[in-house]
């Protein structure tokens, strides 16, 4: 008798327990800032290999050109993993690339491969690469300049001081504002390796912003304004120009066509924990890759039909 009593007092305990985990079961966490406004679908609660519940912190910095993207994902991911808390920087991608090689922070998110922009070759062979997207770069202005495309050479005559008002390229009798990005940017980096083919000083009276978001904000409020954005940012308070005749668009990068993209890619110090490595598993999965990609305006790496290595040399696949 006195089994019995023990053993209907132990399954009422089990009882109330369970109950009380499910109550109290994913709780909010902490949030990244995102620049979409609105709800996005929860992903998948994920657990580590163990079985046990994901948990810790995750800092990612680096290129603001893959900053929506990141932020967006992160978002969703935390949803599902109330115990995880993940913050992203920007800073561009040498910032980025500098400070995982150092382990300032778990992820450094690079519009470039390591192996361009870190100086110690050594310190570049210690990072992991995983490429989570592509990203295409246009050029931009402020819609007053009055042009659609401009060729190659002169975005090079441009960006290197040779030609100075829009009318000199058929457009408006305006000075041209140059809107840079600093060295140590990604996307500059890709603008002038595959729009330019040179590296170009900074002008005199060019101006340089850190961030994307800040030099679309720029070109749109700025008179003769000029620069270069990830598609990701476009909108119609800049205006897109063609290159060489062909327009920066999804289906042309995919196609070889438009030649100014890189992979997008989000390198770890040695291989990740498994709160990262779940973090970044998750990127490649349909839910992100057809879903989040697309949605900000990149580009998964699987719909490409060309790939290019480390040199820049372009392939089909």
């Amino acid at each position: 008798m006195q089994f019995k009593k023990s053993w209907i007092m132990a399954l009422t305990l089990t009882s109330v327990l369970a109950l009380s985990a499910c109550g109290n079961g994913n709780n909010g966490g902490n949030k990244a800032t995102t620049n979409n406004g609105g709800n996005t679908p929860a992903a998948t609660n994920t657990e580590s290999s163990s079985g046990a519940k994901l948990s810790g912190s995750v800092l990612a910095s680096g290129s603001t050109a893959l900053q929506p993207l990141v932020e967006q994902v992160a978002e969703k991911f935390m949803d599902a993993n109330a115990g995880v808390d993940i913050q992203v920087q920007g800073g561009g991608s040498g910032t980025g690339l500098t400070q995982v090689s150092e382990k300032q922070v778990d992820i450094g998110n690079s519009d470039v491969f390591a192996e361009e922009k870190l100086k110690d070759a050594a310190k570049a062979a210690e990072l992991v690469d995983h490429q989570v997207a592509v990203v295409a770069i246009a050029a931009v202005s402020n819609p007053a300049a009055g042009v659609d495309s401009l060729t190659k050479q002169q975005l090079v005559d441009i960006f290197t001081g040779k030609i100075t008002n829009w009318k000199e390229v058929g457009g408006a009798d305006q000075a041209i504002q140059i809107i840079n990005r600093p060295a140590s940017s990604g996307t500059r980096a890709t603008f002038e390796s595959f729009a330019l083919g040179t590296k170009t000083e900074d002008l005199k009276k060019s101006i340089q912003e850190d961030s994307s978001g800040t030099v679309k904000k720029m070109i749109g409020e700025t008179p003769g304004a000029i620069g270069y954005l990830a598609l990701s940012y476009l909108d119609d308070s800049v205006k897109t120009l063609n290159y060489d005749g062909v327009e920066p668009s999804v289906d042309n990068v995919v196609a070889g066509k438009y030649p100014v993209w890189a992979y997008e890619h989000m390198y770890t110090n040695g291989e990740p924990n498994e709160t990262v490595k779940a973090f970044l598993d998750y990127f490649l999965t349909d839910e992100v890759q057809t879903g989040d990609v697309v949605e900000l305006g990149y580009i998964p790496a699987s719909k490409m039909q060309v790939s290019r290595d480390v040199a820049g040399t372009v392939t089909p696949k």
